[in-house]
């Protein structure tokens, strides 16, 4: 089984380089080595390459900066994605791609099942709804996973801010009206690679949008208590304890891009094909926490 995988400098991409070996012979890219905007590279690699399966974990992540910056932002996640859906094609390969919650505008008060209507907030939504209908109208094999809030040891994410800002500060205000869960690249890997088990057995999952989360519900004012909470644990030296921690709305932090107020995602579709059950998000996050808060403990 020959796997291309783009966007190998990530922090999905970086966790999926390392796991994706299991299950077959990864050619690993990351921006500077194989461009996903670059249509001739990208051709001529899955030419030379000819792999079963591509995985796609290249994306334009800034939320906020798409607002000013929506050509890029389109240009990564919607006409790139296109013209790997049209090569996996053509080339009898399986695509799987990453999406997000984004691609919802949270009015809904339950979690989101994959037919639902989608209505983006942002551009970044707007151009990752972009890439999942240019997957669909190329009519290629292929598996899209919405995941949502992803946080890994890897890159910069929320957990690293709030930890950084927990040195620096007395105290800090969190949006808490946001519900969803933090997901690890771990996670979204290990289901990625069960699929690809599938695949390789001849009983591949069918193909679609599947959502992909841990099980529960939270928000980032939840996320930031857990998460510094195990660092007191640790005894990491902090200026911000969880008591210090301040719940606030949306309302009270703008941002360039507006949020959905509602990211939880439906995961029975999931589940129904994996061949293990979802962990909960306070064990699948905590195990990340661990990573990052050692590298605050005390030698």
């Amino acid at each position: 089984m020959k796997i291309l995988l783009l966007g190998a400098n990530g922090q999905l991409g970086k966790e999926l380089e390392h796991q994706l070996s299991s299950v077959g012979s990864v050619a690993a890219f990351c921006r500077v080595s194989l461009d996903i905007i670059n249509y001739t590279a990208v051709g001529d690699a899955v030419r030379r390459i000819r792999p079963n399966i591509i995985v796609n974990a290249a994306a334009y992540t800034a939320v906020d900066k798409a607002e000013t910056d929506a050509e890029q932002a389109y240009a990564v996640n919607a006409k790139a994605v296109a013209n790997l859906a049209q090569i996996a094609h053509k080339e009898g390969a399986w695509l799987i791609h990453y999406s997000t919650d984004y691609v919802f505008d949270g009015s809904k008060p339950t979690p989101y099942i994959e037919t639902d209507a989608i209505n983006p907030l942002n551009v970044y939504g707007a151009s990752k709804q972009a890439g999942e209908e240019a997957i669909a109208a190329a009519d290629c094999q292929h598996l899209i996973f919405r995941t949502s809030w992803i946080i890994g040891k890897d890159g910069n994410n929320f957990a690293k801010t709030i930890l950084r800002l927990a040195t620096e500060r007395d105290s800090l205000k969190v949006i808490s009206d946001q519900l969803g869960v933090p997901t690890s690249p771990s996670l979204i890997s290990k289901i990625t690679i069960d699929a690809i088990r599938g695949i390789k057995q001849k009983i591949a999952w069918p193909r679609g949008i599947y959502h992909l989360a841990p099980q529960g519900v939270s928000s980032w004012y939840e996320i930031a208590k857990t998460l510094i909470a195990h660092a007191e644990q640790q005894r990491v030296q902090l200026n911000t304890q969880v008591a210090d921690i301040q719940a606030i709305t949306t309302a009270e932090y703008p941002t360039a891009a507006k949020r959905p107020l509602n990211s939880q995602l439906d995961t029975h579709k999931l589940q129904s094909q994996l061949s293990f059950n979802l962990p909960h998000w306070q064990d699948d996050f905590l195990a990340v926490a661990r990573d990052i808060v050692k590298e605050l403990e005390p030698a």
